[in-house]
């Protein structure tokens, strides 16, 4: 079992570290355009999975994010540290710190502003040193992008195999190792709440005690516990007890028959049927991301419409995309 002592470190210094790497990298207003980035008076801003604005969408992030009127993504990083390029349709490998540096000044170039690195690392397979040296590149990467946070999956290939105090050490192990390898590092963690194993309230409570450092916390997705089964109402409460420990976010909606909200359902029930664009669905976002200001986070809203596929040409899939992020804005200029 993994216990990580840590150097303590304010919220207030959080938030000083998060405002100086974003202000540098024009995610607060200084973008090319209009006025993409611009916080909320929560600190709060909209960005997007960058996947969502290549796949059958846009040609390019750049003209995606240009379309949409906002500048910031989450970028996905392959095993092979690849990333989508930020103006074409290619890989790019970031094999050196130099090659990170390039990609940032090209991405900016073109309007494009990293505020989270994705990552997926099955800690239940492989060997502990690869998944920590993986994990930990990531961590270096992240900061060479001008991300403040890096994203941990949840899920793992065993996870209906091995029992629950099996799972969190594991977790906890990995994670231990990787803080303490990158102890120098303010990049955060955010593990999502993601399939079977990470929308289980009780998993992840755990592994943040065990683990115990102020860089790790949640990439809390507003949706997925509603995908995983919860009534309605019981989502709003699991979302105040995690809220807290958010250092990035995933939004998404469901809009299920009335009958079938205040029940518990298999996870997953139905899914592909009833996921919705942001405004159509049961979540009341209003809600939910007052939940995340009233806890003290400032980061940004990541849009993530996996209803997207329900629709059939590129015209409508944008214009689902323009309404999600009208949708955001709009509720985040009513916090204050």
């Amino acid at each position: 079992m993994f216990i990580l002592k840590t150097r303590t470190k304010t919220n207030i210094v959080l938030m000083a570290v998060t405002l100086f790497l974003f202000s540098g990298t024009g995610l607060i207003a200084d973008a090319a355009d209009s006025a993409p980035g611009e916080k909320s008076g929560s600190g709060m801003f909209v960005s997007m999975r960058e996947s969502l604005l290549t796949h059958k969408t846009f040609p390019t992030t750049s003209e995606g994010l240009k379309a949409l009127g906002i500048n910031a993504v989450e970028l996905s990083l392959d095993r092979d540290f690849s990333v989508h390029a930020p103006d074409k349709e290619e890989r790019v490998i970031l094999a050196t710190d130099e090659d990170a540096k390039a990609y940032r000044v090209r991405a900016e170039q073109h309007g494009v502003y990293i505020c989270a690195v994705l990552t997926a690392c099955d800690f239940s397979a492989g060997d502990i040193e690869s998944n920590v040296a993986w994990i930990a590149r990531a961590i270096e990467l992240a900061e060479l992008l001008g991300a403040p946070t890096v994203r941990i999956d949840s899920a793992m290939s065993r996870e209906r195999e091995l029992d629950f105090e099996t799972r969190v050490n594991l977790f906890a192990d990995n994670l231990g190792a990787i803080l303490e390898r990158t102890a120098e590092s303010e990049i955060t963690l955010g593990i999502e709440n993601h399939g079977f194993q990470g929308n289980n309230l009780a998993f992840l409570l755990n592994v943040f005690k065990q683990v115990g450092s102020d860089r790790l916390g949640s990439t809390l997705d507003l949706g997925n516990f509603y995908w995983r089964g919860y009534p309605l109402s019981e989502v709003y409460g699991i979302l105040r007890l995690l809220a807290p420990y958010a250092k990035h976010t995933h939004v998404k909606n469901i809009n299920y028959p009335e009958d079938q909200r205040e029940v518990v359902r298999e996870a997953g029930w139905e899914y592909a049927k009833y996921v919705s664009p942001l405004d159509e669905g049961d979540i009341d976002l209003d809600k939910a991301l007052r939940i995340l200001a009233e806890a003290g986070y400032s980061g940004d809203i990541c849009i993530e419409d996996e209803s997207l596929g329900k629709f059939e040409t590129n015209e409508e899939r944008i214009a689902v995309l323009k309404r999600d992020v009208e949708h955001i804005q709009n509720i985040l200029k009513g916090i204050n």
